[in-house]
């Protein structure tokens, strides 16, 4: 093994400890690209997702945002990373943003917004509310398809070319080209389309999102 292969390792090791594993009881080669399997307890996943240090994103957080809303929600909006008030509250969507999701799902899809399950892509806030890299959203990724998994939504609604980018890893496809497309996506379906603070600076854009909320209404 050489010593960059030891010290890949060893980061591999602390990724291990920081989702709660504490000791293995026999050595044998592990792979690079070995994940631990993670809870499908919300609130024990919860507890890795607050306790998480796998990236550097961790030293400057104020709060980790793991997701909020009906466990057994048909609807998952999924963003791209909290930003500064939701740093600071440790609320999903605060502000004019918060709002206007509402609005979204209440006065389109006409369903309590306490219905659906809200959670983000990255779990910590980047500075100045930065692009995450794709090594932060690595570390986080697994956490978010554990959520997918444990609450098996019918649709997933992605929130923005962040969102949708890493959740499907089609890096090369503009979300103005794909938004209110429906893609499979294990057993749900995904649809991407323009994230709410995309809206605020851009409300000629609302029409198109009106658009896919409907088609999401009619898939419900």
């Amino acid at each position: 093994m050489t010593h960059i292969e030891k010290i890949r390792l060893l980061k591999l090791l602390y990724q291990y400890r920081a989702l709660g594993f504490e000791f293995f009881q026999e050595y044998r080669p592990l792979s690079l690209s070995t994940q631990p399997a993670l809870s499908q307890n919300l609130e024990e996943l919860k507890s890795s997702v607050a306790g998480c240090h796998l990236c550097a994103l961790a030293k400057s957080r104020k709060k980790c945002h793991f997701g909020a809303g009906n466990l057994k929600a048909k609807v998952m909006f999924i963003g791209d990373n909290p930003g500064v008030s939701e740093d600071e509250t440790g609320m999903l969507f605060t502000g004019k943003s918060g709002e206007l999701l509402a609005n979204m799902i209440e006065k389109v899809l006409l369903i309590p917004k306490e219905d659906v399950y809200v959670t983000t892509i990255l779990k910590c806030k980047t500075p100045d509310n930065r692009v995450p890299t794709p090594e932060e959203v690595a570390c986080c990724k697994p956490y978010v398809m554990q959520q997918i998994q444990t609450i098996r939504p019918q649709i997933i609604v992605a929130l923005g070319s962040t969102s949708f980018h890493h959740l499907t890893g089609e890096y090369d496809t503009p979300i103005d080209k794909i938004r209110g497309t429906v893609l499979n996506f294990g057993e749900a379906k995904l649809i991407p389309t323009f994230h709410p603070s995309f809206l605020l600076r851009n409300p000629s854009a609302k029409k198109e999102v009106f658009a896919d909320m409907l088609k999401i209404r009619s898939m419900l």
